[in-house]
């Protein structure tokens, strides 16, 4: 078959498109090719990375060589980058205007992408600016002040560890030690300053207070420094924390040795200002730190590190051949100076930076240079990538979290003659260890102190900077004087000053582990507000103050207190006055009326269960119905006055009323005494028992002068106009005596232990009445943030646990318990006798009476099953299946138990003497009685009313055994066929038999 011409122009046409798009494709690859070529072989592209050191100095020139290193050393792990760090290095002269110039001159001039440097936090703090302006990203290893936050300042990374990091190591090592008071010597410029609030929130954390912080400029001559440490010297706290770089440290260490403070008794913890270059000081300022703890961040010495450490020395002394060489170069600054610049030629690489460009911003007028600087376009991309880029650099493992390097491992060393000597380690996860890992002791090693004279480390405080003895204040009192006394025994001698406080306060002082001295200085008119007697501290007219000082929160503000030594609390003591009860109900008063009820309702259910038990098998619990609910009351009730004459049959019945009967007993005699109490003892009712209805009714009130009772007791709201005041106990019962109505009050408020003292000295006519307020008790007062504090307390403590307390209380107060109106020969008020009192009475006679009550029902059910069952299939009606069994149950259980011995025996008598019932019976069929004239007296006679109102018939009278029955049934039954049959006899016969 032959093609069509149209198909073979088609076929023409396709194949000549074929050849096109392969032709395309071909060249397309090859321009593809040879562009990957020309791109393989092109020059990197150059990243221009500004760095601002202090080069004149030797630790910038030592930095300038580690950042050059770390640069070839990166590219020549990695020779296929694309891009090239082109270092652009600046001097800064160690100044802020130096820094900033040169920046600007590196932004504007060389057009950089990013910025290392530059060394101190105020200059990087312009700087910073600087580069978040332009978004040019600004790295800085040595700007370490927590006042410079990389969340402020966008573009600004902080390659080392932030201050505040170090606050907690250097909290721990003060906590190590059990130092609760230092006193902070910081430098005067933002790398000093900023690490303060890190600093106190870190002490407080471990309960140290920072008494003092002085801050020493940078430029401070000796006279400068030789002012801070001497107002220092004249405090009693020795334990100084520091915080500097090297060159002021070493300047203010060596005047603190000429000061004769780097001797015993002294500590000082500085940070890694210090610490960190330690290796490189010179002798003498190594001489002048002995003894010093100082904290710098970990580096671990690997392989990797020892390789740079010998490069850089031999490199360093090919370039700078007069440069000092130190055995331990490089320093850990060092280390995050190399690592930064790997860092940022990583992220160059990572980002992809291609040539510098800077959008210059379109303004008609510029100003100053600043106006005309550009914005850099790939500097935000450049950030992301240093902030993305981790390694694992010499210094540790490379990793930023919110623009900062995380906080690194901290070594604790001890500067000896040598050096620095590792004594522990700190840690995030572990604190303080003798281990890297944690594993080890958690403390540090034995640490050499300044003046190195005992390895104990020192106390960090002394008790008198003067080397003086303590003034130890004492109020003058002019009343409760068994507390503070203060008497002048001669006119020139010393007062002597005793009491319960003060012979407390001598007791303690024995029990301090260190010895002090002091000597008691008496303030007079104290006595008018203790709150002008606390401030004598502050004023530094007094080292303690020692009296009857109540613990309160709102002088602790000022004061620091020791543990309380006496009961807490505030309260008030009223008269009281003899009563005895004469009201004409007071026979109901002895129990409370839920007792009452109790009372009656197990008096009745207890009778139930004695008439449920013995109702079918004795004769006295049968009856007419009215009978039998009146037996219940009555034999329940007989035996509260155990006067119950009903002979009982069941021995589960006589069980239930043993129980009930040693119940009734104790209630009885509870209730007897407490009437009698109440009808003869005389009752102590105090005159006041509220204090509401003291201000309702406006009444006068009495309070201790001189105390904080008065302002309480117009918080509470009482008239001031109302309040009496007082000084002794006296005048507190000559008051409670006359009344508010004779010119005195009707209650005395005052503090747990002067009401005490005073009921212990007035035992008749006075109680304690009302709440008790809270209050801490009486403490011994110090200056805020004495080292004596938590010692005193300790000794507190140790003094209230044993036996010598309360030989002084004694001695003072006398024997406690001793006021026969506190003891208990007259009470105050009656107590009732309440339900739960008697709680576990009831539940036993309960469980017992319905246990006895459920065996009974059982035991009924199951013998009397058949006998009912066979009067439900007799019977008939329209009621339900249950109510017919119910009401079978009911009508059998109202029946007697013939099979009893008391109706059994009762019976069998009836029979062989001849009863009444047979010769009735005789008597009926003779005569020819009808049935309804026979059937009505037997079931008169007979039958029992049922409580539950169904009547039984007679059958119980007839049906009274086998042998009498049947014999019975037969005399009937043959005198039947001889009378006549009537339908009425008919019946009866039928009735008898069905009975029988």
């Amino acid at each position: 078959m032959h093609c069509p011409s149209s198909c073979s122009v088609f076929s023409s046409l396709h194949l000549h498109r074929l050849a096109l798009a392969a032709l395309v494709w071909c060249v397309a690859l090859a321009a593809s090719l040879q562009a990957a070529v020309a791109q393989r072989n092109a020059p990197p592209g150059q990243v221009r990375v500004g760095v601002i050191l202090d080069l004149a100095s030797t630790i910038g020139q030592r930095r300038k060589v580690g950042i050059e290193m770390a640069v070839e050393d990166y590219y020549a792990a990695h020779p296929t980058s694309r891009t090239r760090v082109a270092l652009r290095f600046r001097d800064s002269s160690w100044d802020v205007v130096g820094a900033a110039s040169a920046a600007l001159d590196l932004i504007k001039n060389e057009q950089v992408q990013a910025i290392i440097g530059p060394p101190s936090s105020a200059e990087a703090g312009f700087v910073a600016s600087l580069g978040t302006s332009t978004h040019v990203p600004i790295l800085s290893f040595s700007a370490t002040s927590p006042g410079l936050s990389p969340a402020q300042t966008r573009f600004f990374v902080r390659t080392a560890a932030n201050d505040s990091y170090q606050t907690a190591p250097v909290a721990a090592v003060l906590a190590a030690f059990r130092w609760h008071a230092a006193a902070v010597v910081y430098e005067d410029s933002p790398y000093g300053s900023g690490i303060l609030p890190a600093l106190a929130d870190a002490l407080q954390g471990v309960g140290t207070r920072i008494m003092e912080r002085a801050a020493v400029p940078i430029d401070a001559d000796d006279d400068r420094i030789d002012k801070v440490l001497y107002q220092y010297m004249a405090m009693p706290t020795r334990v100084f924390v520091v915080h500097m770089n090297y060159p002021l440290a070493a300047r203010f260490f060596r005047r603190a040795r000429s000061a004769g403070m780097m001797s015993e008794d002294y500590a000082w913890i500085v940070t890694d200002g210090v610490g960190s270059y330690v290796d490189a000081m010179s002798p003498d300022d190594i001489n002048a730190m002995e003894g010093v703890v100082s904290l710098r961040p970990y580096v671990q010495m690997t392989d990797e590190v020892k390789n740079f450490s010998a490069r850089f020395r031999a490199r360093l002394r090919r370039e700078n051949p007069s440069a000092d060489i130190y055995v331990h170069d490089p320093t850990v600054f060092m280390l995050w100076s190399y690592d930064t610049a790997w860092a940022i030629a990583a992220a160059a690489e990572e980002a992809g930076v291609s040539s510098p460009a800077f959008q210059t911003p379109q303004k008609s007028t510029a100003l100053t240079g600043l106006d005309r600087l550009g914005v850099s376009a790939i500097g935000a991309t450049l950030l992301k990538a240093v902030h993305g880029t981790t390694f694992h650099g010499l210094a540790g493992k490379f990793t930023l979290v919110d623009g900062q390097l995380q906080p690194p491992a901290y070594e604790v060393v001890n500067v000896i003659e040598k050096g620095a000597r590792p004594v522990g380690f700190w840690t995030p996860e572990s604190g303080i260890s003798t281990a890297l890992d944690g594993n080890g002791a958690k403390k540090l090693k034995t640490i050499i102190w300044p003046g190195d004279s005992s390895p104990s480390p020192p106390k960090g405080w002394v008790v008198s900077a003067n080397g003086q003895k303590l003034r130890v204040a004492v109020p003058v009192k002019r009343g409760f004087k068994e507390f503070v006394n203060v008497a002048n025994d001669s006119t020139n001698g010393p007062p002597n000053v005793t009491g319960y406080c003060i012979e407390v306060f001598d007791a303690v002082m024995r029990n301090m582990p260190y010895p002090v001295t002091y000597e008691y200085v008496p303030f007079p008119n104290s006595y008018e507000s203790y709150d002008k007697f606390v401030p004598l501290l502050q004023e530094q007219k007094a080292d303690i103050v020692v009296g009857d000082v109540t613990i309160r929160a709102s002088r602790m503000f000022k004061v620091d207190f020791s543990m309380p030594f006496t009961d807490s609390g505030w309260s008030m003591v009223a008269a009281v006055r003899t009563e005895t009860s004469t009201s004409m109900w007071i026979f109901l008063q002895p129990l409370t009326t839920s007792l009452w009820l109790a009372s009656l309702a197990f008096f009745c259910f207890t009778g139930f269960v004695v008439w449920a038990i013995e109702h079918r098998i004795n004769p006295e619990f049968r009856g007419t119905p009215w009978q039998q609910f009146g037996l219940i009351f009555y034999f329940a009730f007989s035996t509260l006055v155990f006067s119950h004459k009903e002979k009982l049959e069941s021995n589960l019945s006589r069980f239930v009323v043993i129980i009930w009967v040693f119940v009734v007993l104790i209630l009885t005699s509870s209730y007897t005494a407490s009437l009698t109490s109440m009808l003869t003892v005389q009752k102590l009712q105090p005159t006041v028992t509220d204090v509401r209805e003291l201000q309702r009714s406006g009444a006068y009130i009495g309070y201790q002068e001189g105390t904080f009772i008065k302002d309480s007791l117009r918080k509470i709201g009482f008239d001031e106009a109302k309040m009496r005041p007082y000084s002794t106990a006296e005048g507190y019962a000559d008051a409670l005596s006359k009344g508010p109505a004779n010119g005195g009050v009707a209650a005395v408020f005052d503090e747990i232990p002067y009401l005490k003292l005073f009921l212990s000295q007035y035992c008749d006519g006075y109680t304690m009445v009302g709440p008790v307020y809270k209050t801490d008790g009486f403490g011994f007062v110090f200056p805020l943030g004495s080292p004596l504090t938590p010692d005193v307390s300790r000794a507190v403590l140790t003094l209230a646990e044993s036996d010598e307390m309360a030989q002084i209380e004694k001695k003072w107060f006398g024997e406690p318990g001793a006021c026969p109106s506190q003891g208990g020969s007259a009470a105050v008020g009656s107590a009732n006798l309440s339900f739960q009192s008697f709680g576990g009475l009831f539940l036993i006679t309960g469980v017992v009476s319905g246990l006895m009550l459920l065996i009974y029902l059982a035991s009924f059910v199951y013998r009397e099953r058949g006998e009912v069952r066979n009067v439900e299939e007799g019977g008939s009606g329209s009621a339900s299946s249950s109510v017919r069994r119910l009401r079978a149950w009911l009508r059998h259980f109202d029946q007697k138990d013939l099979k009893c011995p008391t109706f059994k025996t009762w019976n069998e008598e009836s029979v062989r003497e001849g009863s009444q019932t047979r010769r009735w019976v005789d008597d009926t069929v003779r005569n020819g009685r009808g049935a309804s004239s026979a059937v009505q007296p037997v079931s008169e006679e007979a039958s029992g009313m049922s409580p539950f109102g169904i009547s039984t018939g007679g059958s119980e009278m007839i049906n009274a055994g086998s042998s009498p029955a049947s014999e019975l049934g037969t005399s009937f039954e043959q005198r039947m066929q001889e009378a006549p049959h009537s339908a009425e006899t008919l019946y009866s016969v039928e009735m008898i038999r069905s009975t029988a």
